[in-house]
């Protein structure tokens, strides 16, 4: 697979080829194409009548993203390739841009889907207030929805979950717990880490390649255990970087654009870097996430999706012959799937 991909200088999928990365079936039928359009066009075009009607912003998000999850679901990728650019120059998107989570996904000021400020915006950081207050009237009560929407609700559980693991693997090992968080962002988690405002963790490297990341981190958490450093995964996976072992090694926001054979990389390299008893945590969005349609299009935010199934797959792989423990489950609202790997004792 990853021969026939076009990948960006760290290894992750670029944009343009996260759908082609998930297509392996059969040609599609023409006449779907004809249907899904003509779906498309009905739907934008009684978004945009609502819009000038005044209708409550809620109430167009909602049926609007779940007309774009079923066309996304029901049609062949081939379909929903030709359908993402017809929504995306379509004239309902002057409204929904106008909402600043929207937009800044949308035009990627750093480069690349999902950035740490995008995030930001996700959880309601005190760092966007002027952007959400400078937007309009209609941007703000957009952002209202989609900051609210079950994607963003299950990010904000991601972190939340990596926050606790962090106190709880620290709890057995206070003083000494090591953490690594690869493709850190702003590590949002870290001031809801208990063990890390009461000194209990040794060293929390937090990796990232974005260099406004990595210098926002070091600034917020100077004085502390946690050391910024700037990376990626293809400086990861070839031995760049002297980071020593750790007792928890995690990878949030990450797998969304991996390949699988970049991932299962990945997550080899991830375990061999685990002390005795550590833990690997990965999580992956899932096929179940019903705002897909929406942010592939509008927020022009695409993700290769995996199943429960999937991200054992890759555990598997990873980990053949290894005495490990593998676990796999799915958040509340199930958008997003978690996979730990812990090395025994």
């Amino acid at each position: 697979m990853a021969q026939s991909l076009v990948l960006d200088g760290e290894s992750l999928v670029a944009p343009g080829e996260i759908r082609r990365v998930a297509r392996r079936v059969a040609a599609p039928d023409p006449g779907h194409l004809i249907v899904a359009r003509a779906e498309l066009a009905l739907s934008l075009d009684v978004s945009i009548r609502q819009f000038k009607s005044g209708v409550e912003p809620n109430a167009i998000i909602e049926r609007l993203a779940e007309a774009l999850h079923q066309i996304r679901r029901r049609f062949h990728p081939e379909v929903w390739d030709v359908i993402v650019p017809i929504a995306q120059s379509h004239p309902v998107a002057h409204y929904l841009h106008q909402d600043p989570l929207t937009r800044w996904s949308f035009e990627k000021p750093r480069g690349y889907s999902g950035d740490a400020r995008l995030l930001d915006f996700i959880y309601g950081r005190p760092e966007i207030e002027d952007a959400v207050l400078s937007a309009s009237t209609l941007g703000r009560s957009i952002y209202a929805c989609t900051r609210n929407a079950s994607s963003s609700v299950a990010v904000r559980e991601r972190r939340d979950i990596l926050a606790r693991r962090v106190d709880e693997i620290a709890s057995t090992r206070p003083g000494s717990t090591e953490v690594l968080a690869i493709a850190a962002g702003h590590l949002r988690e870290g001031p809801l880490s208990r063990a890390l405002s009461a000194g209990a963790i040794r060293r929390w490297v937090a990796l990232d390649q974005d260099p406004i990341s990595v210098g926002t981190v070091a600034r917020d958490f100077a004085g502390t255990s946690v050391e910024a450093v700037n990376g990626s995964v293809k400086s990861l996976i070839g031995g760049r970087h002297a980071l020593g072992m750790f007792d928890f090694v995690y990878a949030a926001g990450l797998y969304d654009y991996l390949p699988d054979a970049v991932a299962v990389r990945l997550t080899r390299k991830c375990v061999s870097m685990l002390k005795p008893g550590g833990t690997f945590l990965f999580a992956n969005f899932s096929p179940e996430t019903d705002v897909d349609g929406y942010m592939e299009t509008f927020m022009n935010w695409a993700l290769l999706l995996r199943s429960e199934r999937e991200m054992g797959l890759i555990a598997s792989e990873s980990v053949t012959g290894a005495d490990v423990k593998v676990s796999v489950w799915p958040g509340s609202n199930r958008s997003i799937v978690y996979c730990e790997i812990q090395k025994p004792h």
